[in-house]
């Protein structure tokens, strides 16, 4: 692998990285009700466990209630029980086939936690970058021992490798930042 090639992937996994850090920034919630919080809400469909964005259609009624109805209506005591056991704390209530999935508003307490899910994801994230520097930067070592390029081609990419990795790490800042101002707004 040239030391082009080498940078060219290496970008691109570490975009992939902040693309995980981005959806799993988007799974915790704020005060406001979003339709991707139910993503990795599975329900059991006749003993398969299943997206439930797959059994049935997720929308917003408002800024702090999401609805969810079932494609099949037999479906909706599956699906309510499925949201409540999930991790992130909801009380669905049915209405029919239609299932309401009100906001509960975020106390202090619970901000705080989540700011601390935040961080641990965000710190997650940055090990990511750093590992994929690494394997860089050992590959960029054993070209130079099969003297594959040069020491100051080495050297070079290594310096492009870290630059890379600074601004993915900046960029992991910038959306925590930006998350935990999220989380802290009333």
């Amino acid at each position: 692998m040239n030391v082009v090639e080498l940078r060219k992937t290496t970008d691109q996994k570490m975009n992939k990285t902040i693309e995980a850090f981005k959806s799993d920034l988007a799974k915790v919630r704020t005060g406001r009700a979003h339709t991707g919080l139910l993503d990795h809400v599975v329900a059991d469909y006749y003993g398969t466990p299943t997206p439930i964005s797959q059994i049935a259609r997720i929308t917003l009624l408002d800024a702090r209630t999401i609805s969810v109805t079932p494609f099949e209506k037999k479906m909706a005591p599956a699906i309510e029980k499925a949201i409540r056991s999930s991790d992130l704390g909801l009380n669905p209530a049915a209405q029919g086939e239609l299932i309401r999935v009100p906001m509960p508003p975020l106390t202090e307490e619970r901000r705080k936690e989540l700011i601390k899910v935040v961080r641990h994801e965000a710190e997650n994230a940055r090990v990511a970058i750093r590992n994929l520097r690494r394997d860089a930067n050992q590959h960029l070592k054993d070209a130079l021992k099969k003297k594959e390029v040069s020491e100051n081609d080495e050297r070079r990419a290594q310096d492009e490798v870290q630059k890379l990795t600074d601004q993915h790490v900046t960029d992991i800042d910038k959306l925590l930042q930006q998350k935990e101002a999220e989380l802290m707004a009333v």
